[in-house]
């Protein structure tokens, strides 16, 4: 292999990697970012703030990443929260959140599924309670 090839494909190595460290990174910190503002606005008692800031904190999944099970968390907590008090709507709302942020992040595999099958049973125990009001 001639040098000017090596270069190249040397060249090629770093910029690539490079490439997808700035998208790792950047993904990082607005998955943070979004977290934040889901924790901000669920102190002050916003509940579509903090819906939108978990949600949005878990489309930024990154494999391994705890803030993603944190977020999934606090949606989950937000449900039952609201289910104990009464508001089936807003329960609803939290849980159908954190399954439809799990499905929209899958590409090779569906992260989350223990989420979406927990989800997926309380969707189904709760829209009948729903359909009686």
């Amino acid at each position: 292999m001639s040098e000017r090839i090596k270069t190249i494909l040397l060249n090629s190595i770093v910029i690539l990697t490079v490439c997808l460290l700035l998208f790792v990174a950047a993904t990082w910190w607005r998955m943070q970012a979004q977290f934040k503002l889901g924790e901000e606005a669920f102190k002050r008692g916003d509940f579509t703030g903090a819906v939108a800031g978990y949600e949005s904190a878990i489309h930024m999944y990154l494999p391994f990443q705890p803030t993603i099970e944190n977020a999934a968390q606090r949606l989950w907590s937000i449900g039952e929260l609201n289910e104990r008090q009464g508001d089936i709507s807003r329960a609803l709302i939290a849980y159908r959140a954190l399954r439809s942020s799990f499905y929209a992040d899958r590409w090779l595999v569906t992260p989350g599924k223990e989420w979406i099958d927990r989800c997926d049973r309380k969707i189904a125990a709760l829209v009948p309670l729903q359909n009686e009001r």
